[in-house]
């Protein structure tokens, strides 16, 4: 009989997921690492095998899009261990270009995973964890979640709809023991800028384009990021943190510039953030 807390971890195949569904282990969670698909699993049964015990972490299926998956994942997590006592709602990617030159089912596709997929784990674990009278949901958010850079506005959307459902959910979770927190990274080497920002940016684009000069400096900055990145310790470190400490915050802001960044939102003038960003962007 497993006495460890449980912890389901979406989006697990790479990145922070990956991450911290080892440390979380090591934690003392007994933790369900799902993967949208089952056969991108080596990286993380290879980091598993070298950093823990492995008969405490359970890789499962789950798309998070997939309304049916996720009422089965939830339903077997719980007949067979009891209970749910943090969801780290990690699943997502980021999609880059600029907005009149995005179709509408890539919006539709951005917000249908790092939104929508989201909401939807999250309302299938609600129910059990308010039973409990306990719980934690962690959300990942971005530093895009508090400030829409340019040529990122479906990411940035998709990580605004997050901030503002976490705030509405801790709010009203918090007469049950339900503790929700965002953790806010900045720029780190994950595979999402892979994945989502660089194939975006690598799309090739008429010379007619309006917006040419703008993606090229997009793309510039996707493979200055990617070299000058550091590792994703500092989140994960975060994570276990706020998935462990008996008060958590409700916002996490981590990495280099990121707290600076908020700060000059909230207290200059927007059009001196304007003149900073279009002088960059020159």
């Amino acid at each position: 009989m497993q006495n460890r807390p449980v912890a389901l971890v979406t989006g697990a195949s790479s990145g922070f997921g990956m991450h911290a569904s080892c440390a979380l282990v090591k934690a003392g969670y007994q933790v369900i690492a799902s993967i949208r698909d089952i056969e991108n699993r080596e990286a993380l049964d290879k980091m598993a095998k070298v950093h823990i015990a492995t008969e405490h972490m359970e890789v499962m299926p789950l798309d998070v899009t997939d309304s049916e998956q996720i009422a089965a994942c939830i339903s077997s997590i719980v007949s067979r261990y009891g209970r749910i006592d943090l969801l780290l709602n990690n699943a997502g990617y980021a999609c880059g270009g600029f907005v009149e030159e995005l179709s509408l089912q890539e919006w539709r596709k951005q917000f249908d995973v790092n939104v929508f997929g989201l909401i939807d784990v999250t309302h299938a674990v609600l129910p059990h964890m308010r039973q409990q009278q306990s719980g934690r949901i962690i959300n990942l958010s971005s530093i895009s979640g508090r400030f829409g850079f340019p040529g990122l506005a479906p990411y940035a959307a998709s990580k605004h709809a997050v901030e503002g459902f976490s705030e509405s959910l801790r709010l009203e979770m918090l007469p049950f023991g339900v503790d929700v927190v965002l953790i806010e990274p900045g720029s780190y080497r994950t595979s999402i800028w892979e994945k989502g920002i660089q194939s975006s940016a690598k799309q090739p684009h008429s010379s007619a384009s309006p917006y040419l000069e703008q993606m090229q400096k997009l793309r510039a900055a996707v493979s200055h990021i990617m070299a000058n990145a550091p590792e994703p310790d500092e989140v994960v470190k975060t994570i276990v943190h706020a998935a462990t400490t008996q008060k958590p915050r409700l916002r996490y802001p981590v990495g280099k510039g990121v707290g600076l960044t908020i700060a000059a939102k909230n207290l200059l003038p927007w059009r001196w953030i304007e003149a900073i960003v279009s002088k960059r962007m020159r």
